[in-house]
């Protein structure tokens, strides 16, 4: 049991350093990791070198994925594809399904791009619909940030379930595959019934926000290249994880869908056959798409950085056999690891606001569990995704960024909001229980 309390006491160390002494999350997770090993008793010297390894094994598998991913949406964006998805999608479903048009435009854009970069991009969009609608804005809003959050939390190459993916060793690929069928309910619920309990809350958003630029349509490219070239990544590792189910390991063919169907190479692939369909093929000039790029990659040293003080976290958590301990505990336990972990991640969302907090968090708990409990690793990643979506409030940067843009007061945001932020969490659970039952 000892382990197991050291473990609690890193947790509620974790949370006093974030939410009272306001210290930085990597920070904090640094420090209660050092907890973790000192009060086990480890040898110091293998405490450094544990949160070494963590550090590296962690980031090693994350970096490729990560930096390419932010430079593919970046690119997505300043070509003007992004903005014509959104547009295409809206014309194709018309007024009365505008909804279902920007829940698709979320997640089409959203499997490419990060959260933030994903909202300022595509919310000008959401207040010109609305403009020549006469649709609420809320309304729209709320159905186009419910399928972008279902991305950030579900679907690789996003930093968090792709992480979560290496932290279990589940496939990428059929992470992928799972995390799309459970977005479908929870996008359904959040973004498409729940928008219709929120459409008298009136928004104020900033006058400031009308004057963003938007690109003129003989500036964007076609409809459909935009869209064929956004899903390139899902497309390519689509490919890789069927060759694994339908064609022999020994087969040239499969050895060349699994290489370019590695997430990073994927990545890589979708960026430079962006960067010339999108830019160079129309007349963008290399160093203009290169210079606007390296911007975006300023907005990843945070995320990275979590990133490496959760895999220290996880690693110390193995190291100093509290894994063991866990799973000693657990061993004879009927609570499945599934709710374990959303749960878990649940509790660490509400505590510190961070989804990347929280999930990895979670994962290196959970991890040890995996084993002995033969537990789908793929529907792990999912379920603390879900859990790390729950309940977002007033410590999570999402919850003021929907607050600010559509300027609403706190009691309003919380009405939409976190309650959409909920619903998803739930919706991401069911799916994976449902999921758990066939596979």
């Amino acid at each position: 049991m000892i382990p197991i309390l050291i473990l609690c006491s890193s947790i509620l160390l974790l949370l006093l350093l974030i939410m009272v002494v306001k210290l930085n999350a990597f920070t904090a997770l640094i420090i209660s990791t050092l907890f973790v090993g000192l009060c086990n008793s480890m040898v110091l010297s293998t405490i450094v070198k544990s949160i070494s390894n963590g550090i590296g094994s962690t980031l090693g598998s994350t970096l490729l994925i990560l930096g390419f991913g932010v430079l593919f949406g970046s690119v997505l964006s300043e070509t003007g594809a992004a903005q014509r998805i959104s547009i295409g999608l809206v014309n194709l479903f018309g007024v009365k399904r505008i909804k279902i048009a920007m829940a698709l435009t979320g997640f089409v854009v959203g499997i490419a791009m990060f959260y933030n970069a994903g909202f300022i991009i595509l919310i000008p969009l959401v207040f010109s619909v609305a403009l020549n609608t006469g649709q609420p804005l809320v309304y729209l809003g709320i159905a186009l940030t419910s399928a972008l959050s279902v991305t950030h939390g579900f679907l690789p190459p996003h930093p968090g379930p792709s992480t979560i993916a290496i932290i279990f060793k589940a496939d990428i690929g059929k992470t992928l595959w799972y995390g799309t069928l459970v977005s479908i309910p929870a996008i359904i619920m959040a973004g498409i019934i729940f928008p219709e309990f929120v459409k008298k809350i009136k928004a104020n958003p900033p006058k400031e926000i009308f004057n963003i630029k938007h690109f003129e349509d003989n500036e964007m490219p076609g409809f459909s290249t935009s869209v064929i070239v956004a899903l390139i990544p899902v497309i390519l590792m689509g490919f890789a994880t069927a060759s694994i189910l339908l064609l022999p390991a020994t087969s040239s063919i499969t050895k060349i869908l699994l290489f370019i169907g590695d997430p990073g190479i994927a990545m890589l692939l979708a960026l430079l056959i962006a960067i010339f369909v999108l830019g160079i093929a129309r007349g963008i000039k290399m160093k203009t798409l290169m210079d606007k790029s390296a911007l975006s990659l300023n907005a990843v040293t945070t995320i990275l950085m979590l990133i490496a003080a959760g895999g220290a976290f996880k690693q110390i958590l193995l190291d100093s056999g509290t894994g063991d301990a866990i799973v000693g505990f657990f061993k004879d336990s009927t609570l499945s690891p599934l709710l374990l972990g959303w749960l878990i991640a649940t509790l660490l969302r509400i505590a510190v606001g961070s989804a990347t907090v929280a999930g990895l968090t979670a994962a290196g708990i959970v991890q040890p569990l995996i084993g002995p409990m033969q537990v789908n690793p793929e529907l792990m990643v999912l379920s603390i995704g879900a859990g790390s979506l729950m309940c977002s409030h007033v410590n999570d940067t999402g919850f003021w960024i929907f607050k600010e843009y559509f300027g609403l007061s706190i009691k309003d945001t919380f009405k939409t909001w976190s309650i959409m932020e909920t619903i998803v969490g739930i919706m991401g659970l069911f799916g994976v229980l449902a999921l758990n039952t066939f596979l």
